[in-house]
């Protein structure tokens, strides 16, 4: 268990995430949070453009994980949801390994987006944020896409790569948030906490 989530200590917020990418980076920043994991649908609607999807995952996100907490808390819940972009197309997780494979064919030799968004709500408040990353992947070659499946890494990432795992030898460039692209902003973070009132840097140790 990590600091940030001992459960002696009051949480700054709720992640309603199951994801250890998005836990890792508010343990970075210093946050306090405890994760309430929420299952939504994830299924594109009709019309949706990737920037209003990632929205209103998010925002679902977090208000379902405000529905389940006990009436009267007044700590906020944080949602996220990020989606990989190419051709206006969004690229989910794959669900075997030719989807994987095609996936990882699309995206060789070419830039993409990269859009994470961001939720926080109380119960009175619901505030959001988006960012945005250009991430350019080298050629791939079949064998290399093989072998990175057979690792088990791209089952569940958006667009079958994870850019802080061995899907980082495939990034050529990145313009954006590193954070970001791993699915939670560090930058648009802060600007919720900040919004929230939530001071997690004023516990930061001396010296470290």
């Amino acid at each position: 268990m990590t600091d940030a989530q001992n459960p002696d200590y009051d949480p700054d917020l709720y992640l309603a995430s199951a994801s250890p990418r998005r836990a890792e980076i508010l343990e970075r920043m210093g946050v306090r949070f405890r994760c309430i994991p929420q299952a939504v649908d994830e299924q594109v609607q009709t019309g949706e453009t990737p920037e209003v999807f990632v929205f209103r995952l998010a925002l679902e996100k977090a208000r379902a994980g405000l529905a389940g907490l006990d009436a009267g808390r007044a700590v906020p819940v944080l949602g996220a949801d990020t989606a990989v972009v190419v051709d206006d197309d969004i690229l989910g997780k794959p669900g075997d390994r030719d989807e994987a494979m095609a996936m990882l064919a699309r995206l060789s030799g070419r830039t993409h987006r990269v859009l994470t968004g961001i939720a926080m709500v109380d119960g009175q408040r619901e505030l959001t944020r988006l960012s945005l990353s250009m991430v350019t992947l080298r050629p791939i070659a079949a064998v290399e896409q093989a072998a990175y499946w057979q690792s088990g890494e791209p089952l569940d990432k958006a667009g079958a790569y994870a850019i802080q795992g061995r899907g980082g030898v495939f990034v050529e460039q990145l313009e954006g948030s590193y954070s970001g692209v791993m699915g939670l902003p560090m930058v648009e973070t802060h600007d919720l906490l900040a919004e929230f009132g939530i001071d997690y840097q004023s516990r930061w140790p001396a010296g470290q």
